[in-house]
């Protein structure tokens, strides 16, 4: 009798294993305002030099925007190197990339001297953008780096814009580690 009452609870265990996994795979749903075909929503952010831009500003030549959570994140970091060895192939593809953080605007000069890249930093340090968009991560920062990036951070995610501000390829990272091939990225762009 007790054999079937554990063979009960690990088959429950293992549904429940199932079940969580599974909604795992499927990530986070793509916010209906981000979807393919729909236009980019108009919002505002700063560059790294203070200065005021508009999506609106996107129009006439493709863009490429990956939302990161901040140079804290070894994923991010992973992602903004490898897509160093495609910035001039995207770039001569006519589109524009631009990484949208919420990382005070110290932090992003310095990133960007790092890595020695022309990309353009977007600062969303409040998160409006990602409330906008539904792209905040509730929690996302570990604590030790709070006092500096705050508790919430951006949901990693990657648009491609059209020269006409119309949304065509949408991808959030199903996991944290899970992050677009810049490859993909590059062929999607040579597409528009």
């Amino acid at each position: 009798m007790n054999l079937i009452w554990i063979l009960i609870v690990v088959a429950v265990v293992l549904v429940i294993a199932m079940l969580i996994f599974r909604d795992r795979l499927r990530g986070k749903a793509v916010p209906p305002d981000l979807k393919p075909g729909n236009p980019l929503p108009e919002f505002t952010a700063v560059d790294e030099n203070g200065n005021a831009l508009s999506s609106t500003g996107l129009r006439g030549r493709p863009s490429v925007l990956l939302f990161v959570r901040g140079t804290w994140c070894p994923f991010c970091s992973k992602q903004v190197q490898k897509l160093t060895k495609y910035y001039k192939e995207i770039n001569e593809s006519g589109a524009h990339l631009i990484l949208v953080t919420p990382k005070p605007l110290e932090t992003t000069r310095r990133v960007a001297s790092f890595f020695d890249v022309e990309f353009d930093f977007w600062l969303d340090e409040s998160l409006a953008i990602g409330k906008q968009l539904g792209l905040v991560q509730a929690a996302g920062v570990p604590r030790d780096y709070g006092t500096e990036y705050g508790r919430d951070t951006l949901w990693p995610t990657t648009l491609i814009v059209d020269g006409d501000g119309v949304i065509r390829h949408t991808e959030l990272s199903r996991v944290i580690a899970d992050r677009p091939d810049p490859e993909k990225l590059l062929r999607i762009v040579r597409k528009l």
